[in-house]
């Protein structure tokens, strides 16, 4: 291995375009339960319509922009791959948080779908590994790449020796 192979690049790939959508979704719904609520009370309570319906008139506005830039930034931010070596993933926002699973490291790995996820057909790969740090989460995958990824993370896994240390 030459030097510069041995170099941190980010890893090669994004994630299914669908998550822009999900996370559109649940930008949208995170929004939607307090702007009700304040709608619902500014209606009922006329003294105090004014100190909630302008709150949540700002908070559906803050939102639902929200809602349209954040997920486009965290597509072109995301990044994972997979190699015989180890897992890389990068994600965050303001703060970029790179992580790299050993595969001699890897205890399990998972594939959850909650309800959202499956409107949208897409999974989250969870590898569980010897870190205090905690599980590598790729999120943002469709089901059927989810599923194969789980199952050629556990065919490597069991392939490479573990680590002693």
């Amino acid at each position: 291995m030459t030097e510069g192979e041995r170099r941190l690049r980010p890893p090669n790939n994004t994630l299914n375009e669908k998550a822009v959508a999900w996370w559109r979704a649940q930008w949208l719904l995170l929004t939607l339960a307090p702007v009700a609520v304040l709608a619902v009370l500014g209606a009922l309570i006329a003294p105090a319509r004014v100190w909630l319906l302008v709150p949540a008139a700002a908070l559906a506005v803050l939102g639902l922009a929200c809602a349209v830039v954040m997920p486009v930034w965290w597509f072109r931010v995301h990044r994972w791959e997979v190699t015989d070596e180890a897992v890389y993933v990068r994600t965050g926002y303001f703060r970029q948080e790179w992580r790299i699973a050993p595969m001699s490291r890897i205890q399990t790995v998972d594939t959850v779908r909650g309800p959202l996820e499956q409107l949208f057909k897409l999974s989250t790969v969870i590898v569980t590994t010897a870190s205090s740090k905690g599980a590598v989460r790729i999120e943002g995958l469709g089901h059927e790449l989810a599923a194969e990824l789980a199952e050629r993370l556990t065919h490597i896994t069991q392939a490479t020796p573990g680590d002693a240390t």
